[in-house]
């Protein structure tokens, strides 16, 4: 499966230092931006430590500058938190070490080309990537291979198929000029169903607006 992305790299694929240098452009941008809304983000946040134990291993991508793993790192053994921009990584690192987390790792890395054995972890989080995704579908695929039975896949979508459809005829002119990466207009009820087609039982389905992402927790069957 590749991942495409903007200009002249969506003819091939395109190599980790290149997907490196367009998240880096927006990387300081995106750290100071504040989060769109709190009360939600905690929300998810609890509902996902609701499944959490101190024995779990947990493996995140697309983390971006980290909080979202440094949230979650005190309540599980390890967090294995990856993403394309060294910029990002940087200063996941950095937060880290500020908060005093130790057990959360931040390396450059795609989920669909790393070699990562079958069952090895008990959660995956993918937040706000899905939609960023080529072939969302592999990805699904990839992370029920990953998981443990019973193991569970977070995820946070927008889905701008259902509000925004136009959307998806204007991101390919940002896309070819370099302003957006690849973005993936779906609905809720296409994650959903390729989610179920992946194997997935849909445990928790919360959308807290009529534009808001998705927030879904699905579980590998025991």
């Amino acid at each position: 499966m590749a991942i495409t992305f903007p200009g002249e790299l969506h003819d091939r694929n395109p190599t980790m230092a290149e997907l490196s240098a367009f998240w880096d452009r927006l990387a300081d941008k995106y750290a100071a931006q504040p989060i769109a809304d709190e009360q939600v983000y905690r929300t998810k946040l609890a509902r996902t430590q609701a499944h959490l134990t101190p024995d779990m291993d947990i493996f995140e991508f697309g983390c971006g500058t980290g909080g979202t793993a440094i949230a979650h790192a005190p309540h599980v053994r390890s967090v294995r938190a990856v993403d394309f921009s060294a910029r990002m990584l940087e200063m996941a690192r950095a937060r880290a070490a500020e908060a005093g987390v130790g057990n959360v790792s931040f390396e450059r890395g795609d989920i669909t080309t790393m070699a990562i054995p079958p069952e090895s972890y008990d959660m995956v989080l993918g937040l706000s990537i899905l939609h960023l995704l080529e072939n969302r579908q592999a990805v699904i695929a990839r992370v029920f291979d990953i998981l443990k039975p019973g193991g569970r896949f977070v995820s946070s979508t927008a889905c701008l198929g259902d509000s925004m459809k136009w959307f998806g005829y204007v991101a390919p002119l940002g896309r070819a000029i370099g302003l957006l990466p690849m973005l993936n207009v779906m609905t809720p009820d296409q994650l959903r169903a390729d989610m179920q087609q992946a194997g997935f039982v849909i445990e928790h389905d919360w959308r807290p607006a009529p534009k808001a992402a998705l927030f879904l927790i699905a579980r590998k069957p025991a």
